[in-house]
């Protein structure tokens, strides 16, 4: 988790020297969308921006805004996927993700979202370049930041127990595994041998044991029969004598 805030906080920096270059951008978008002879339509799409950059991006002003603008998105993207992999999330962080996900699609069609206050994107925009042109491609950005930033609010309140395991990408207790593993491993290393001389210990002690009681019930039967008088000497008859 670490990590991912850490690429977010990245990706932040990135965005904030972005925004302070959006007329650049705007303008550069202006330039290739005469270059390309499509003034009309709005710029809806990551692709189109892809476009414009790739085949009618006539300075280097334009390409490194255009560039910065892409990287930005596709480092969103990345983070997105690697945010799927640190938690296994619930109903909430899974929407919010697949939003960011289509958001950052490629063909997906951005002219009917707006970034909204604290945000000032669109404000920055004379009203048809907002309505008509660009309100959409410049609030692709600040929209998923904050979708990210609302998935790592809602994943910290979750309990640690959801956070994948690495090795198995299964949902697993931090502190039980490490004790389970130990245990098992103190027993796999236990030779054969030693259980079977205990086995075998235990069994002469118990053969012992019943050897010993089976005496102590002998001496206790001859010693009550002597004491009765039953047992004292062989029987003579009376007045015979050898």
């Amino acid at each position: 988790m670490n990590e991912a805030k850490e690429a977010l906080r990245n990706i932040e920096q990135n965005y904030k020297l972005f925004l302070q270059q959006q007329f650049t951008f705007i303008g550069a978008l202006q330039h290739t969308r005469e270059n390309a002879h499509d003034m009309i339509r709005p710029v809806a799409s990551i692709s189109q921006v892809q476009s414009y950059m790739d085949h009618h991006c006539n300075n280097s002003t334009d390409r490194r805004i255009l560039s910065m603008f892409l990287n930005i998105c596709n480092d969103l993207s990345k983070l997105c996927h690697k945010l799927e992999t640190v938690h296994s999330g619930n109903n909430i962080t899974n929407g919010i993700l697949e939003r960011c996900k289509m958001l950052l699609s490629h063909s997906n069609d951005l002219s009917a979202i707006r970034a909204k206050y604290p945000h000032a994107v669109v404000n920055h925009l004379s009203c048809d370049e907002a309505k008509n042109h660009y309100g959409g491609v410049v609030s692709l950005i600040p929209i998923v930041l904050d979708c990210v930033k609302e998935w790592v609010a809602h994943a910290e309140k979750l309990p640690r127990r959801t956070l994948y395991n690495v090795s198995g990408g299964s949902a697993v207790s931090e502190k039980r595994a490490p004790q389970d593993a130990a245990a098992r491993a103190a027993i796999s290393q236990t030779p054969p041998s030693v259980h079977l001389e205990a086995q075998v210990s235990t069994s002469n002690k118990d053969n012992v044991q019943v050897q010993e009681s089976v005496h102590v019930r002998k001496k206790n039967l001859n010693d009550t029969e002597n004491h009765s008088g039953k047992l004292k000497g062989p029987w003579k008859p009376p007045g015979r004598h050898a």
